[in-house]
């Protein structure tokens, strides 16, 4: 933006001046390019009126560009609005038909997300054919672990698995710091291309897994129904815990940084399992390592919108709300106006229609959907469902969501 306003301002210097003849017209000052393209022109002696026109100029070149940024980081920011941004949980999945069919091609999860080429067409799939507001990245809170020394893989089916789980100081000390560049290189490529693809139409969005959510696959070994292996750990030795806590909210700042540097408008944080954790121990386990996450991150990214989602999460919204995160999403389980409320007046908020009022007729979806936005108000609010489409929902009720939600005016 800065480097948009200088050159602005230098086009506006030299049309006061009246540089028509020539060389002269380029060459009076030495046209230099810096690290943004622009070039930057060495000013001479300039009237006051001159002063008084280029800056003029440079604060509308600034205000057209604030415009022109996605409805959905004009909406978190607090600018008004004419309607909410939606853009939806799991939008690139096994819902869709194109999906089911490159799937069936490639079968490989991991494939999917980690070849640069399937990752960009999938994450692009729901933005080809309901152009929502948010295109988020298709990987998974896992993809990182392989560059800290956590092989793992993910099961058709099954889910994740953790071929070595750590459970000892021994294991934690194997745990390297995560180099995205060399560990993850695709995660950047695709980021890049969908930020060349979109454009400003709609927020490339990255996402990351909290450290108590990755602790537990890692910790467990893979899905949990009680995730006893690592409550044991923490309620028991807790130092080891901590220990490998510590590294994860460390990379995976690297991480998120990673992901903003590459083309992302936004990131998610998905603590999906923190909500198994009662509230004093969520102050002790999971709170700390996304406030640090958060922290880190703002101190090189300040700009950078980072959304907090946790599934279950309405015993927690307090504590939540003081991550430090720029828009708290709500689960379904959360009446929308009671959430925001509860989390204040500050943040933003996403969500939070439950999914499966997409098995609903046209019509009660509509309501659904009118109802959320009503309960959310018109400042600061990214509609969303409240979870992740499930699998099996009509990909017309998906089209029909989305047309309706596009067409909303506050």
């Amino acid at each position: 933006m800065a480097a948009m306003a200088a050159a602005s301002t230098a086009s506006a210097l030299v049309a006061v001046r009246g540089w028509v003849h020539g060389e002269q017209q380029l060459l009076r000052s030495s046209g230099l390019h810096n690290a943004n393209g622009f070039v930057a022109v060495k000013k001479t002696s300039v009237s006051v009126r001159a002063q008084a026109v280029a800056a003029g100029e440079a604060e509308t070149a600034t205000k057209a560009e604030s415009t022109s940024d996605p409805i959905l980081l004009r909406a978190v920011r607090g600018d008004t609005v004419e309607r909410p941004p939606v853009w939806m949980m799991r939008q690139a999945g096994r819902y869709m038909k194109a999906y089911q069919k490159l799937s069936e091609k490639y079968p490989s999860f991991r494939e999917r997300s980690e070849n640069t080429d399937l990752s960009v067409e999938i994450s692009l799939q729901p933005y080809h054919a309901f152009k929502p507001d948010g295109v988020i990245l298709f990987s998974d809170i896992l993809t990182p672990l392989t560059g800290m020394n956590i092989p793992f893989d993910i099961i058709e089916k099954s889910g994740p698995i953790i071929h070595k789980p750590i459970r000892t100081a021994a294991d934690v000390a194997q745990v390297r710091e995560l180099v995205p560049e060399e560990a993850v290189p695709y995660v950047g490529e695709t980021l890049r291309i969908l930020r060349s693809e979109v454009g400003n139409a709609s927020a490339v969005l990255g996402f990351v897994g909290a450290p108590f959510t990755l602790a537990s696959y890692i910790v467990e070994g893979g899905s949990s129904k009680n995730y006893t292996v690592i409550k044991k750990l923490a309620f028991t030795e807790p130092q080891i815990l901590h220990s490998l806590l510590q590294k994860l909210a460390e990379s995976i700042t690297i991480y998120v940084r990673y992901q903003a540097d590459a083309g992302a408008q936004a990131v998610q944080i998905f603590d999906s399992w923190g909500t198994h954790l009662s509230p004093a121990d969520f102050e002790v386990f999971s709170l700390p390592y996304i406030k640090y996450i958060v922290e880190n991150v703002k101190k090189t990214h300040p700009n950078l919108p980072i959304i907090l989602y946790a599934s279950g999460s309405g015993g927690l919204l307090e504590r939540m709300a003081t991550s430090g995160v720029d828009v708290m999403s709500l689960d379904w389980s959360v009446d929308m106006a009671e959430g925001r409320k509860r989390v204040g007046k500050d943040l933003a908020v996403q969500g939070n229609m439950d999914p499966a009022a997409l098995f609903g007729s046209k019509d009660f979806i509509t309501r659904r959907i009118h109802e959320t936005v009503e309960k959310a108000g018109r400042d600061k609010h990214i509609f969303n469902l409240g979870h992740g489409v499930l699998v099996g929902t009509p990909e017309e009720n998906v089209a029909h969501f989305f047309e309706t939600a596009l067409n909303i005016r506050y």
